[in-house]
């Protein structure tokens, strides 16, 4: 099964948890930023947060690039401080004939002064176990 992993981030949090699950499934995380190419990929994680109540606009416009004959199936982790799920990535794939799993990994996230010691340790090995269970099935 070819996989591969992209994130995007504002504050760090997204690539240390990316960094995290590639390191664990032997793959490169590759940030938005740098455009990367995404082909036949039989499982895409795409890890971010949600800032201001919605994701990076970088992150919807790489998604909205994105085909089903790229991409089989995305799975979704996200950090948020209100801990909520990634509707308008999931909407945008779901628009281009994109698979999105329906379990999407949350963990809380820390802006500024709000849950500033997030993603914690554990939230973070959660995100590996989350992507490990994926691999497996």
């Amino acid at each position: 099964m070819k996989t591969e992993i992209i994130y995007a981030t504002m504050t760090g949090h997204s690539k240390k948890i990316a960094s995290a699950v590639a390191n664990k499934l032997g793959i490169t995380p590759h940030s938005v930023k740098e455009n990367p190419q995404i082909n036949d990929c039989d499982l895409l994680y795409i890890v971010s947060g949600i800032y201001g109540g919605d994701c990076s606009p970088e992150l919807l416009k790489f998604t909205q690039s994105l085909s089903s004959k790229q991409v089989k199936k995305v799975a979704l982790i996200t950090s948020s401080t209100r801990v909520v799920p990634q509707k308008t990535i999931r909407d945008a794939l779901a628009l281009n004939g994109i698979e999105v799993l329906k379990d999407e990994y949350l963990c809380k996230g820390g802006f500024l002064f709000m849950a500033f010691s997030h993603p914690n340790k554990d939230e973070i090995n959660g995100a590996v176990r989350f992507a490990e269970k994926l691999i497996k099935e």
